[in-house]
């Protein structure tokens, strides 16, 4: 079988999605877009920001912004 990933676009869509789920009888899980990252990545990612432990990047120059041209 396939599996389908729908990204409804408001509250009334999610809930028409998941009725017709629930009446043809289609199993379904929930799953929170804030789920898609370790939240062991996101604590470093966080903790590197408040301490300013970053490099901001030109996307037109990327070597020149890393100091490798």
């Amino acid at each position: 079988m396939e599996t389908l990933v729908m990204h409804p676009a408001n509250k009334e869509q999610l809930a028409a999605l998941k009725a017709i789920a629930k009446a043809l009888k289609i199993p379904f899980e929930k799953k929170e877009d804030k789920d898609q990252y370790d939240p062991a990545f996101v604590k470093m990612v966080k903790d590197a920001d408040n301490r300013g432990n970053f490099k901001t990047v030109d996307p037109t120059d990327i070597w020149e912004s890393l100091g490798l041209k």
